[in-house]
């Protein structure tokens, strides 16, 4: 039996990885990966590489095993997920596997941002299948506001149509951390479930403008702006329209409530605080 994880050069992947060689042998651990050249790294630590795409069925064949515990960690090519991710059930389904956990969406099918649709289909998919799973439902990364502090730093202004919306972020470690407990605990106390992951903490873009502010010195403001305007200045800015599009819809289901806290699953797996965003927004203005 190993512990298989799709998509292991990814960003979480990669920290998945990570958190699994602290809790055991490498020898135990598989990842799955397009390019063996970037995974050079994980097989000197004694991770086996196997290689497959999720675009070409045929090269998951054999790379699952019976017994194996697996993590599906989601595809980013976003409107090809569903049938991309339906290749990796079917052969996990065709070799047995014990686990198969999936980094979906937080709300799972109750979520009503255009990004969970290619989730809910996912989930179905396994749920179709008759596979054991595990369902991560992730929420937001904290990086994926921290990421592009420059423009924030350089127009001294956070842009979004959140209104006073707030996120209940938490680090991609954490829900790495979460993600190698599932696949490293006890089978009975994992399969079945359906685990809401958010941060501790929520904020609101107001905060987070403020806390950049504090941190960095800077006079940074929140521009809270219609939904058109928002989508006018992401596109002005270069961002493809389509991807535009998701990012303010996005910060309409941030005005409805739908990525503030769902609970303390994510505390609670990792046996910890989550990461507060003070630490993250350090750690991107040190990298920066």
């Amino acid at each position: 039996m190993s512990i298989v994880v799709t998509g292991a050069t990814g960003q979480l992947g990669r920290l998945v990885v990570t958190e699994l060689l602290a809790r055991v042998p490498a020898r135990s651990v598989v990842a799955v990966v397009r390019d063996k050249a970037k995974a050079a790294d994980l097989a000197e630590r004694g991770v086996e590489l196997r290689v497959a795409d999720y675009d070409e069925p045929e090269t998951l064949a054999g790379v699952f095993a019976a017994g194996d515990r697996v993590l599906l960690i989601s595809g980013h090519e976003i409107g090809r997920r569903v049938a991309q991710h339906t290749a990796v059930v079917t052969a996990a389904k065709a070799a047995g596997v014990a686990q198969l956990a999936y980094t979906g969406i937080l709300g799972g099918p109750d979520a009503g941002l255009v990004l969970a649709e290619e989730h809910k289909g996912t989930e179905q998919a396994i749920l179709d299948s008759g596979l054991p799973y595990t369902f991560l439902r992730n929420g937001w990364y904290t990086e994926n506001y921290t990421a592009n502090l420059a423009p924030v730093l350089a127009h001294g202004a956070v842009v979004a149509n959140a209104g006073e919306g707030r996120v209940a972020s938490a680090a991609r470690a954490d829900y790495a951390a979460a993600a190698a407990v599932v696949l490293t605990g006890p089978l009975d106390e994992h399969l079945g479930r359906a685990y809401e992951l958010n941060g501790d903490v929520s904020w609101s873009f107001a905060e987070y403008a403020a806390e950049v502010a504090r941190q960095s010195g800077q006079e940074i403001t929140y521009s809270d702006v219609p939904a058109a305007t928002h989508l006018e200045i992401l596109v002005g800015a270069g961002v493809p329209q389509p991807f535009a599009e998701i990012l303010v819809d996005i910060d309409e289901a941030v005005a409805r409530g739908e990525l503030a806290a769902r609970g303390d699953d994510l505390a609670r797996l990792i046996g910890r605080p989550t990461t507060p965003i003070t630490e993250t927004i350090k750690d991107a203005l040190a990298a920066s």
